[in-house]
């Protein structure tokens, strides 16, 4: 059976169509823990489960274990589950001396038994003998009974259209400004964004659409004082709210850790610099950034006349070279927010790079 999607997987369990293996694989485990999640819940009924479901995970159990398990039959139900949780860390999955009988088993899989293999943060290599057989090629084609799902992790500009997606499945509105947050503090992991999102929908009340104030509010970001607010001040030159934010953050260092600070800096600058060799930037050049709303483009199109290219390009290097100091390199004796403090008074006051020894 080809490669499938996880829309396209989720659609099938829905409609109840099950094939004899799942191998779900991919370095995004959001898709591969839901698909997971869906065939424990649904293929059995509860009452079945208690003989005909097993759970195992890969760094306990070797290939022996787990096909002794996928060659029972069902007691008083039409399938067997078998869930191979951190498949990845199976020591033997392709060890010579287990592959020849794990090959025999996933090219004349037993009907009755649903077998998901659940490998995780990772992918398959293809040249290798698993990978080969079943990714498959011209002259052989993957086995027909094994459903192969990767799930691979999206990009920046790729976030906000998926959560709005996300809350629209769930019958719920989600306004830009609240996109852009989330998507931004939060970044590419589905799997944090979803419980977020999930907590908000708990707490929303009929009609109500998730909003700035209650991303503020229950992801525990302070509506003035937050990395939103010092970039939008660093945009303004506003030494004054900068330097607000900053006492806040060095007041309250567990809620603003410096690393994911310094990856909202880099990732506004470094787009600021892509776009600054942007001519004429369309709605094209925007969409491809990420920037889907007007409310997330203001501060670019206010960046690109406040720092000129040279300028970026400098800020750039002095938000790597925070970076290498959070990490203990040429840092002293400097805490994190002392770090920071430096690096936005170096932003709002340029001084040549060289004679700070950048």
């Amino acid at each position: 059976m080809p490669a499938v999607s996880a829309d396209e997987l989720l659609n099938q369990l829905r409609q109840r169509q099950f094939a004899p293996v799942y191998f779900l694989q991919g370095e995004e485990p959001y898709y591969v823990d839901l698909v997971a999640d869906m065939l424990e819940k649904t293929v059995l009924q509860e009452h079945e489960k208690g003989f005909n479901q097993v759970v195992l995970y890969g760094k306990d159990a070797d290939v022996a274990t787990i096909l002794n398990q996928a060659k029972r039959f069902p007691m008083m139900a039409e399938r067997s589950v078998v869930i191979i949780k951190e498949a990845q860390t199976i020591l033997d999955l392709e060890n010579d001396k287990s592959w020849p009988f794990l090959e025999a088993y996933l090219k004349n899989p037993l009907q009755s038994t649903v077998l998901v293999f659940c490998y995780k943060h990772k992918t398959l290599d293809a040249r290798k003998k698993l990978g080969k057989l079943l990714t498959g090629d011209k002259k052989t084609p993957p086995p027909a009974g094994v459903v192969l799902m990767t799930s691979n992790k999206i990009y920046d500009n790729q976030v906000p259209a998926w959560l709005t997606a996300y809350v629209r499945s769930k019958g719920q509105q989600i306004t830009p400004q609240a996109t852009v947050i989330l998507s931004e503090y939060i970044g590419t992991e589905l799997g944090r964004l979803t419980n977020e999102v999930d907590k908000m929908l708990i707490n929303l009340q009929a009609g109500q659409p998730i909003d700035e104030d209650l991303v503020q509010r229950m992801v525990g970001i302070s509506k003035e004082y937050n990395i939103f607010e010092l970039q939008s001040a660093l945009v303004r030159r506003d030494v004054l709210k900068a330097n607000r934010i900053l006492l806040y953050f060095e007041a309250n260092p567990k809620a603003n850790p410096l690393i994911p600070n310094l990856t909202l800096l880099f990732n506004y600058f470094s787009r600021l610099l892509a776009l600054h060799q942007i001519s004429n930037i369309s709605e094209g050049d925007w969409l491809k950034f990420g920037l889907r709303f007007p409310v997330q483009r203001r501060d670019y199109q206010t960046g690109l006349k406040a720092f000129s290219f040279e300028r970026t390009r400098d800020i750039v290097h002095l938000i790597r070279r925070a970076d290498l100091q959070s990490k203990g390199i040429d840092s002293g004796s400097m805490t994190d927010g002392e770090i920071l403090r430096e690096l936005i008074f170096l932003i709002l006051h340029p001084v040549p790079l060289h004679a700070i020894g950048a």
